[in-house]
C-alpha cells in the first residue's frame, strides 16, 4: 500500500498556515516578565544525534535522515522552515518505533523491520511523498508546549502540508494528548514526550505514531 502523490509544497505554504492555537509564552523570570524564546532549530536538535540508524527505537534517526534527503533532493522545500530557528512552529515527531510500525502496517507484516530498512521503505514512497508526511508534521506560526496543547481539546491544528490534525485531550486527569489524523482506521498516534527544544521558538513533542495525510485501507 502506497501514500497518494501530493503536488509540490513551497515556503509559502509555511506562511499561509493558520493555527487554531496560542502561542505558548515563554519562561517567566525573576522579575515576572517573559523571556524571548531562544532560536535554536529543531534541525539542530535533530542533526545533534550522530549514530545514525540503531536499536533505539525512541530516538528519530528516521525523521532525521527523511528531512536531509528532503532537502538534499528539493533545497527550496519548506521542510527547510525546521533550519530557521527564528521561525516559530511545533512539531510532531515520530519516532523510530513509530516509523517502523508505519512501514509494516504498508507491507501488511506483523514484524517490524530494522531502523534502515524502515527508512528504505519511507524513501521509496517518492521525495514529493515524504515532504508531505514531514510537512504534515510541523504546525507553524506558534510554539505550543505542553501547558498550551492540554488547554486546546479538539483544536484544528493546520498544518504545512496545508491540512488539519485535530487535538485530544484524554485520560481521567486530562493530561495525555492525542493527534486525530486523515487516516480513520488505525489508532491515532500519542503524545510520548513534551517539549522537546523547550525554551526555545521552535518546539517538538514526541509521538509513538507517524501522522498519515491519507485514509489508508
Amino acid at each position: 500500500m502506497r501514500f497518494t502523490r501530493f503536488g509540490k509544497r513551497t515556503a509559502a505554504v509555511v506562511a499561509a498556515a493558520v493555527v487554531a492555537v496560542p502561542l505558548a509564552a515563554g519562561p517567566a523570570g525573576a522579575t515576572g516578565r517573559t523571556k524571548p524564546l531562544g532560536t535554536r532549530s529543531l534541525a539542530a536538535v535533530l542533526t545533534a544525534d550522530t549514530g545514525g540508524f540503531d536499536r533505539n527505537g525512541w530516538d528519530y534517526d528516521i525523521v532525521t535522515a527523511a528531512v536531509l534527503a528532503v532537502l538534499k533532493a528539493k533545497p527550496g522545500s519548506a521542510v527547510g522552515v525546521l533550519t530557521d530557528g527564528t521561525t516559530a512552529l511545533t512539531a510532531f515527531l515520530p519516532d523510530d518505533t513509530a516509523f517502523k510500525k508505519l512501514v509494516a502496517d504498508l507491507q501488511h507484516s506483523r514484524r517490524l523491520p530494522s531502523e534502515k530498512a524502515a527508512f528504505t521503505a519511507v524513501a521509496g514512497l517518492g521525495i514529493d511523498t515524504v515532504e508531505t508526511v514531514l510537512l504534515y508534521h510541523v504546525v507553524p506560526g506558534a510554539t505550543i508546549d505542553r501547558r498550551a496543547a492540554l488547554k486546546s481539546d479538539h483544536a484544528a491544528l493546520t498544518t504545512a502540508a496545508g491540512a488539519a490534525v485535530t487535538v485530544d485531550v484524554y485520560g481521567w486527569r486530562r493530561n495525555s494528548v492525542k493527534l486525530i489524523d486523515a487516516d480513520r482506521s488505525d489508532r491515532d498516534p500519542r503524545v510520548v514526550r513534551f517539549d522537546l527544544n523547550k525554551g526555545n521558538r521552535q518546539i517538538a513533542h514526541r509521538i509513538d505514531r507517524v501522522l498519515r495525510p491519507v485514509d489508508l485501507p
